[in-house]
């Protein structure tokens, strides 16, 4: 079992960066993939990037590869996604979530089995 609690979301404008964060709980949080996914208001939520338990990360497309940095401390059970050149597009309440080992699924939101409550990101002028 791990408990995910997100932070870091806020208000923020346009061009503008947030980092949010994912704490987790757990002795084994090492071993698991941690997802970063977003859902804004009436859509279906959407999948940003994963990191693995060794470091190796997989973006949704090269514009998140661009704009958005995930890292991971398994020393603070945390992982960290950096969000530059933000965009009003980019609101969304954000989710961090986590499963065991590595899924070839990962864009998929079933391929995870726990979630923190989320974040939210509003950019905007």
């Amino acid at each position: 079992q791990v408990q995910l609690v997100e932070s870091g979301g806020g208000l923020v404008q346009p061009g503008g960066s947030l980092r949010l964060s994912c704490a987790a709980s757990g002795r084994t949080f090492s071993t698991y993939t941690i997802g970063w996914f977003r859902q804004a208001p009436g859509k279906e939520r959407e999948f940003v990037v994963t990191v693995g338990w060794s470091g190796s990360t997989y973006y949704a497309d090269s514009e998140k590869v661009r704009r958005f940095t995930v890292s991971r401390d398994n020393a603070k059970n945390t992982v960290y996604l950096q969000m530059n050149s933000l965009k009003p597009k980019d609101t969304a309440v954000y989710y961090c979530a986590a499963r065991q080992g590595f899924s070839s699924s990962y864009q998929l939101p079933l391929a995870y089995s726990f979630w923190g409550q989320g974040t939210q990101v509003t950019v905007s002028s």
